[in-house]
């Protein structure tokens, strides 16, 4: 398979999913007071020997003395670790850069030392790939795979009745909830407040509440209960699923959107009764319907998009403009959303980057910045660079090689010849889909609505309200 990447932002499409996940998660996982904990191994091997033989458990954390050949010489160190661990590593290449190895006491640590969740695995995926390319990375997948599935079997993780502990603190909270709502409907009677506020003090309250049984509910669960498993590893499921099937399902949409005051107050563990079976019907069918509806319109976006880019390409390698384009990390409030060495990874500098302290050209003008150069540039405290863009294409056809950058597929630098204005499109496109699938997955459940999604993706390309 040459197709690691996606042509569309560059992060790998070859993740495992569902059990392989799982099984990862369960492997790197480490249990408090497992059987065998504090044990001395002298070797990786006698620590997985001792795990097939039963005398130590997979989560249990154990010392093991690690040994390497280094400059001709035999030197050993002593780590902390899980039988788990050690049998996940032997997939995964040693020097992908999850640990800094110049810091002395990480030398003989394992490169994947903490807990695998589906996120980590994209991120594995990625490095490999970056450092060792496609076949070293198809090899590695296919171990992981190979290992996941072996052990999420052998974990004995599923689903139960039993696993869906409703929280004690939910009939509390209900009740709370109950008087606030009386206390506001008492306000309406009596002219405090009008009909609208009355209904969104009532909708802000059951949202709060909802969301306050679902955290006691998160925080009732074990870090080895299967279902939170699941939906904490990102293999399936998600905490808004879990919030249903113990917590209470929440408010409701009717037909025509409006949120339904009266919440259904049942989790599927309980069991709805009829009144709040029927409320939850509008929400499937609406989903349902939703899905009809919108894909026609994702199509059409996508139809118009790539009309307008086809003739965007690639023509020369540099139009030899002195302008650029400066970037920064893209935050919202305290959360980073893209950081400066993801934005920076596979651009062109515009002019000299320096280091902020010393001043010292760390990329002169119009270079080729990599994946280790953009970290570098982010760690030494740069806040903006700027960078050759599209936007500042001199090319009186299509674009340059230097202002485009980093083919996103490949991680290389972009081939003339490539129609760059119908991946974009297509990149753009292909998520509208998803927009439009996304209330399905929560049955309906009061929410945002995705489906403006759409709307408002059609919004900013037709620069006017649709």
């Amino acid at each position: 398979a040459h197709n690691i990447l996606k042509p569309s932002d560059g992060k790998p499409v070859v993740v495992p999913t569902q059990d392989m996940v799982l099984g990862s998660y369960y492997l790197t996982s480490l249990k408090n007071g497992a059987k065998g904990e504090g044990r001395m191994f002298c070797s990786p091997e006698e620590a997985v020997m001792a795990y097939e033989l039963k005398q130590v458990d997979v989560n249990a954390k154990v010392k093991v003395k690690m040994e390497k050949v280094k400059d001709g010489k035999c030197v050993s160190g002593i780590i902390d670790t899980t039988p788990g661990k050690i049998i996940f590593n032997e997939s995964i290449p040693q020097d992908l850069g999850f640990v800094d190895r110049s810091i002395p006491e990480n030398e003989f640590k394992l490169e994947i030392d903490f807990l695998v969740i589906k996120k980590k695995l994209g991120e594995i995926v990625n490095r490999c790939y970056m450092k060792h390319g496609a076949t070293q990375t198809s090899i590695m997948l296919d171990k992981i795979k190979a290992r996941g599935y072996h052990y999420s079997t052998i974990s004995g993780i599923t689903v139960s009745t039993s696993d869906m502990v409703v929280p004690e603190a939910k009939e509390k909270l209900l009740n709370e909830s109950d008087k606030a709502v009386d206390k506001i409907e008492k306000m309406y009677r009596r002219g405090f407040i009008s009909e609208e506020e009355r209904y969104q003090r009532v909708i802000a309250k059951w949202t709060k509440t909802t969301e306050d049984v679902a955290d006691a509910l998160m925080g009732n669960l074990d870090k080895f209960n299967p279902i939170f498993m699941m939906a904490d590893s990102g293999a399936r499921g998600s905490k808004s699923q879990i919030k249903q099937l113990a917590g209470m399902r929440g408010l409701m949409a009717n037909p025509s959107g409006k949120i339904i005051e009266l919440p259904i107050r049942s989790s599927f563990r309980e069991g709805l009764d009829v009144l709040e079976y029927f409320i939850s019907t509008h929400g499937a069918r609406k989903g349902n319907a939703d899905t009809a509806l919108k894909t026609a319109d994702s199509g059409y976006l996508t139809r118009r998009l790539v009309d307008v880019s086809q003739d965007v390409i690639v023509r020369e390698e540099d139009c030899g403009t002195h302008e650029g384009y400066d970037i920064t990390e893209i935050k919202e409030g305290n959360e980073v959303i893209e950081s400066l060495s993801e934005r920076l990874t596979g651009r062109y500098s515009a002019e000299d980057i320096k280091d902020p302290k010393t001043g010292e050209v760390l990329v002169p003008k119009d270079t080729y910045i990599d994946f280790e150069m953009a970290h570098k540039i982010e760690d030494l405290g740069v806040k903006k660079v700027k960078i050759r863009s599209v936007f500042t294409c001199r090319s009186r056809h299509g674009v340059c090689a230097k202002c485009y950058g980093m083919n996103m597929a490949t991680a290389k630098k972009i081939d003339i010849g490539e129609s760059v204005g119908i991946i974009a499109a297509q990149s753009i496109g292909e998520p509208g889909t998803q927009l439009t699938m996304r209330t399905f997955h929560t049955g309906g459940v009061a929410g945002s609505d995705i489906t403006q999604g759409l709307p408002r993706v059609e919004e900013l390309f037709e620069a006017r309200k649709p």
